[in-house]
């Protein structure tokens, strides 16, 4: 659509009436943030050094238990050989999980001679808690592995004497995702995730719905609820950058569903895409951020990425997302790097996959009603961010995958 038949973006809808936040056991940071997770994380500047970077987790990993919730490596193959704004997602993400204060300890792990160096990433990151963040350049010591070792190990030693305390629901930002979608998504998990969303910001925090594809063909949903004329300029220009994204490359716009999804029982774009809207609620939308960039206002934010899960999934994390609320009709054993809340949109698949699902919403399809299901699942995000894993953190499922979107040198 286009001209006088697209659908106008305006200010519209009236913030959430205030609730009282409830609280949960996070960890408080030096830098006054919260993190739901006390954990190492080594981040490698570049894919060369990936598996260097495993077997140095490996090597600390018996020392790091008790002291940390555990060691993760986000491996991935990008890092050099790329150009331009490809060249910044990459950068730009792997700054995000630099921050991420569900990491009690990080080490940065580069090779020396790739483009996204250390010394890149440092200067974009501008500033660091030296107690939190260590840097290894591989080329520049002989001993790379026993070095990363020490490093983990000191960093392990201070992660350790964090502690949980009470902190309000108001500093919580959830991540929205939706993968797999069925006939059910729209009726049962998506609208119930909008919910909890609603309950959540009414607390004084924060959600990121993304995902900008599965917004076409529902996008007017969203464009009548802008916060103020930033977004309603923003948010317009966010879906038709990502239309034009499409036909750069040749391809169509309106390419979904799915193969999966049409199992499903899903039939048009239009479908999918109006259930997909309703995992933010129906709060106004207050700020629309890029691919790479991080939470800055409390309320509903739009975040540039596509659709693809694991994609869309570590962009939610690196903008600041303490965890997501997944919702899914088909299943996916799938972990981001934070915790990954499954949500099933029928009880079929909550009982065939009791180990990839952690809420079955599929009752709402058989007449519960929803208050009880609104405060189960809002305790259960209060739980995982007190600590109870997910079914993914339990099985060890954890990885992330960076926007590819340019020549490869």
């Amino acid at each position: 659509m286009d001209g006088a038949d697209a659908p106008q973006a305006q200010v519209g809808g009236g913030a959430p009436a205030p609730l009282r936040p409830r609280s949960f056991q996070g960890y408080r940071r030096a830098d006054g943030r919260v993190g739901i997770r006390n954990e190492l994380w080594i981040v490698p500047t570049v894919g060369c050094v990936n598996g260097v970077a495993r077997s140095m987790a490996q090597r600390v990993e018996d020392y790091a238990r008790g002291r940390v919730d555990g060691v993760h490596v986000w491996s991935h193959p990008y890092g050099c050989s790329q150009m331009g704004e490809d060249q910044e997602h990459t950068r730009a993400i792997l700054c995000g999980l630099i921050r991420h204060p569900n990491a009690g300890g990080v080490l940065v792990l580069g090779l020396g001679c790739e483009n996204s160096s250390i010394a890149v990433l440092q200067e974009r990151l501008g500033r660091w808690d030296s107690q939190r963040v260590a840097f290894l350049e591989c080329q520049a010591v002989e001993d790379e592995l026993a070095e990363g070792e020490r490093l983990l190990r000191e960093l392990a030693d201070r992660a350790a004497a964090d502690r949980r305390e009470p902190v309000g629901a108001d500093e919580l930002v959830v991540g929205l995702k939706c993968g797999g979608s069925d006939g059910l998504s729209g009726i049962t998990a998506n609208p119930l995730a909008g919910r909890v969303t609603d309950r959540v910001i009414a607390m004084g925090g924060s959600a990121l719905l993304a995902e900008v594809p599965e917004m076409f063909g529902a996008e007017g949903v969203l464009f009548r609820r802008c916060a103020d004329e930033g977004v309603t300029r923003a948010l317009p220009a966010l879906v038709e950058e990502f239309k034009d994204y499409f036909t750069r490359h040749g391809q169509v716009v309106y390419e979904n569903p799915s193969p999966g999804n049409k199992a499903g029982g899903i039939t048009t774009l239009e479908e999918k895409s109006l259930g997909c809207v309703q995992k933010g609620g129906n709060t106004p939308i207050v700020d629309v951020l890029h691919y790479g960039e991080t939470v800055r206002r409390r309320g509903l934010t739009v975040l540039q990425t596509p659709g693809n899960d694991l994609v869309s999934a570590t962009g939610l994390a690196a903008a600041g997302a303490h965890l997501i609320l997944f919702t899914t009709g088909r299943g996916t054993p799938f972990g981001a790097p934070v915790p990954t809340l499954k949500l099933a949109t029928n009880t079929a698949l909550a009982s065939r996959k009791a180990g990839w699902i952690d809420y079955d919403a599929g009752g709402l399809a058989q007449g519960d009603a929803w208050e009880p299901h609104i405060q189960a699942l809002l305790q259960l995000v209060l739980d995982t961010a007190s600590g109870a894993p997910t079914r993914a953190e339990a099985a060890g499922y954890r990885e992330i995958a960076i926007w590819k979107d340019g020549v490869t040198l």
